[in-house]
């Protein structure tokens, strides 16, 4: 039997259906289901692939998005602000890293790494502006994003930041991920 078709079995009792309930779906017999998760028939690829249509819509309509978990507050700063009020941003709301946003764009992200590496090199903050210690400006994704594909962007950004028609609606964190799946 096909790996593939193998899947089918663990995605249907995942999704709670019943071989009757994924054969009216799918438009295909129960026996027809029953046979390919015995391995005793090979299907036509017809018949699979609306099988795993059907499976793959239903993952679709169940999976979280990123409007699930946003934080709407966003905590910002302007590449022309100071390094040190950006500090003063970070302590107040007890952030980690602020989105850089210049007129309604995201152009970069300010982390404590980033102003950590000013004391490591020596310098303070005394004179530097945002724009001189920022990295590139994170992802920007819409509500409608897959959590999937969010804790993806995740692994190689602090933060993805929320927008719909160019206006920023918030920003998605690794706490804000780890705090969704903790509660659920």
């Amino acid at each position: 039997m096909h790996p593939e078709l193998s899947e089918i079995k663990r995605l249907r009792k995942l999704h709670g259906l019943t071989q009757s309930g994924l054969a009216k779906l799918a438009n295909v017999s129960q026996s027809l289901i029953a046979k390919i998760e015995s391995g005793r028939i090979d299907p036509a690829y017809t018949n699979v692939k609306r099988i795993f249509e059907v499976l793959g819509s239903i993952s679709e309509q169940k999976e979280h998005r990123a409007e699930e978990i946003m934080v709407r507050k966003i905590i910002s700063c302007s590449s022309s602000d100071s390094a040190a009020t950006a500090i003063k941003k970070m302590k107040l709301h007890e952030v980690s890293q602020l989105p850089v946003i210049d007129r309604s764009i995201a152009v970069g992200l300010v982390t404590e790494s980033n102003l950590l590496d000013l004391f490591a090199d020596g310098k303070g903050v005394s004179g530097v502006k945002v724009a001189e210690v920022m990295q590139d400006a994170p992802p920007v994704i819409s509500r409608k994003t897959p959590l999937r594909i969010v804790i993806d962007l995740l692994r190689y950004s602090p933060l993805v930041t929320i927008a719909d028609n160019g206006r920023f609606e918030g920003v998605v964190t690794k706490s804000d991920v780890l705090r969704f799946r903790a509660s659920g």
